[in-house]
């Protein structure tokens, strides 16, 4: 299983970005697909949440409103759009995948805003 992500960069703030998610080796309709994130010198958190079908999402009250997470299963790829970037939103973002007693993960994409 890989989970490939791209998309980070350096924005400045109230900037917008997209991530990608592109997986490979799995059946990824069955999976939900989440983003999580890792500031320096704090624990990683979810981010945002799609269930297999798509149907439903969970976002982190943080970012309400600003992100979007979805997917295509044709093409096996989840996205986060993200809007209205603050500073505190710089991290390192990771794709994150589940279905029942199993999980995994991408390897990480800084994002970096600027003030």
């Amino acid at each position: 299983v890989q989970l490939q992500a791209s998309g980070g960069g350096l924005v400045r703030a109230g900037g917008s970005l997209g991530l990608s998610c592109a997986a490979s080796g799995m059946i990824f309709s069955l999976n939900t697909m989440s983003w999580y994130r890792q500031a320096p010198g704090k624990q990683r958190e979810l981010v945002a949440r799609i269930t297999p079908n798509g149907m439903t999402t969970t976002y982190a009250d943080s970012v309400k409103g600003r992100f979007t997470i979805s997917r295509d299963n044709a093409k096996n790829t989840t996205f986060l759009q993200m809007n209205s970037l603050k500073t505190e939103d710089t991290a390192v973002y990771y794709c994150h995948a589940s279905i029942i007693g199993l999980e995994y993960w991408g390897q990480g994409t800084q994002v970096t805003v600027s003030s």
